[in-house]
C-alpha cells in the first residue's frame, strides 16, 4: 500500500515556459497569490521570489487501535500537520529561463490517514524543482532539470487545488523526476513530451505527453499519457517521506510494492469550463500495469478513476467554495489505491477565505468502499468491517 508518495507539481505543471507566448493547460488554482517580489539578478536580470507555507489540524473516523489500525494505518483520530513550506526564485524572461523551488513539501489522500512533511521525498533532497529553460522563440521551450509531472489535474501543492484532501486519480500518479521537456504550440493547440526517469528512480526510461486544446477563455481540452518504456527492478530508488528517506527508499518486488507503479502506463484527460465565477473540470484516468514475472506482477492490473471538480467564487468576496466527486475501480492483485481490488465513490467539501497574504481553509470529506479489496483485507476500524470513512480538517497558511 503507498501512501500519499506521490506529490505533483504545483504552478509548474503546464508553465515551465513561464514569460513566453506559449499556451499552458489549466491550473487547478484554488487562491489568487500576491504578486511575486521582484529582485535585481544583476547579470541575470530582473529575478521572481515568491513562496508559502501552510498547516492543519484535523479530525477523522475509521482510526481502529495501535493493534488493528484498518486501512488507515493508524491509531490517531485527530491531530496537526505542517503541509508545506515553499519557496520560489525564477527567471522568467530572456531567451534562457530558470526556476528553483525549494522546501518540505506533503499532501493528504482521502481515504487515508495524514503523513508528516518531508525534505527527503526526492533525490534533490529539499528541492522540489530546479531546471533551466531555452526559449529560442514563441512557439518552443525547451526544460531539462528536475520538473513537475504531466499527468492529471490536481497539484501536490495544495494551495494550487481547490480542496485539501485529493483523490485515488492523484494517488496513482508520477511526481517530480529528472529529465528533459520540449513544449512546443500552433494556434490554439499546445503540446508537451517528458522523457526522464519517472517516479523519481534515477533510470531514464518513462516517456510522458500532454496536448491542450484551448477552445476559447472559457474553455480548454487536456489529454495525457505516460508509459515506461523499460522494467524497473526492485532495486531502484523511489520516493521517500518523513519516516524512510529516498536514499533508504526503493521500489521492491510484488503487488503491494512500487513495482506496479513504476512499470505502469497510463492515460487520461480534462475539460476546463468556466462560467462567470464558476470553474467545473471532469476528470477520468486509466492506469494500468502488464503481468511482469521478474518484478513480482503476477497478473495484469488497471486502476479506474473518474472525478468531477468545481470551484465558485462569491462575486468580489475574499470566499470561495471547492468541492469534488470521484469514483475508483482498482482490478487484479496490485495494490493501486487503499487496498488491491478496492471499488468506491468520495466527495470533499471545501469553503476559503483568502486575504492578501493569509488564508483559511477547511475540509470535509467522505469515502464509501462499494467493495473493500481482496479477501481477508482489512477496511476502516479494528473490526475490518466499516465501510466509511470521513475526514474533517481546518487549514491556514500564508502565501507572498
Amino acid at each position: 500500500m503507498l501512501q500519499g508518495n506521490r506529490l505533483r507539481s504545483g504552478a509548474l505543471r503546464g508553465l515551465l515556459a513561464a514569460g513566453t507566448a506559449l499556451a499552458a493547460a489549466p491550473a487547478a488554482h484554488a487562491f489568487n497569490p500576491p504578486s511575486p517580489i521582484k529582485i535585481d539578478g544583476g547579470p541575470l536580470g530582473q529575478l521572481l521570489l515568491s513562496g508559502g507555507a501552510d498547516g492543519y489540524v484535523y479530525g477523522l473516523t475509521g482510526a481502529g487501535s495501535s493493534s488493528s489500525p484498518g486501512l488507515l494505518g493508524t491509531d490517531k483520530s485527530g491531530g496537526a500537520e505542517f503541509m508545506n513550506g515553499l519557496v520560489e526564485l525564477q527567471k522568467s524572461d530572456g531567451i534562457i529561463q530558470g526556476t528553483i523551488e525549494a522546501g518540505s513539501t506533503n499532501n493528504f489522500v482521502m481515504g487515508y490517514a495524514p503523513h508528516a512533511t518531508s525534505v527527503t521525498t526526492f533525490a534533490t533532497g529539499p528541492l522540489y524543482a530546479a531546471y533551466l529553460t531555452l526559449v529560442p522563440n514563441s512557439y518552443i521551450s525547451i526544460s531539462a532539470g528536475h520538473l513537475g509531472s504531466l499527468e492529471g489535474y490536481e497539484s501536490g501543492i495544495d494551495w494550487n487545488n481547490f480542496n485539501v484532501l485529493t483523490t485515488d486519480i492523484f494517488e496513482v500518479e508520477n511526481s517530480q523526476s529528472t529529465g528533459v521537456q520540449v513544449t512546443g504550440t500552433a494556434g490554439p493547440v499546445s503540446a508537451t513530451v517528458l522523457f526522464g526517469d519517472g517516479f523519481d528512480t534515477q533510470q531514464w526510461s518513462y516517456l510522458q505527453a500532454s496536448a491542450t486544446y484551448t477552445v476559447n477563455s472559457s474553455n480548454a481540452a487536456t489529454l495525457f499519457g505516460s508509459t515506461n518504456i523499460a522494467t524497473i527492478g526492485a532495486g531502484a530508488h523511489y520516493y521517500g517521506s518523513a519516516t524512510t528517506p529516498y536514499n533508504s527508499s526503493f521500489v521492491g518486488f510484488g503487488p503491494t510494492s512500487a513495482a506496479p507503479s513504476v512499470n505502469s502506463s497510463m492515460i487520461g484527460g480534462y475539460y476546463s469550463w468556466t462560467m462567470g465565477n464558476l470553474n467545473v473540470v471532469p476528470e477520468f484516468q486509466y492506469t494500468w500495469a502488464t503481468k511482469t514475472p521478474s518484478v513480482g506482477l503476477a497478473k495484469f492490473s488497471s486502476n479506474l478513476g473518474l472525478a468531477v471538480f468545481a470551484n465558485y467564487q462569491f462575486g468580489t468576496s475574499p470566499w470561495s467554495l471547492g468541492g469534488w466527486v470521484q469514483y475508483f475501480n482498482s482490478n487484479g492483485p496490485d495494490a493501486w489505491f487503499l487496498n488491491a481490488g478496492s471499488q468506491g465513490v468520495g466527495f470533499s467539501i471545501a469553503p476559503t477565505w483568502q486575504g492578501k497574504y493569509l488564508f483559511v481553509r477547511g475540509d470535509v470529506g467522505f469515502i464509501h468502499l462499494s467493495k473493500v479489496g481482496v479477501p481477508g483485507s482489512a477496511a476502516y476500524t479494528s473490526g475490518g468491517n466499516q465501510r466509511n470513512q470521513a475526514t474533517f480538517l481546518v487549514e491556514t497558511g500564508v502565501l507572498f
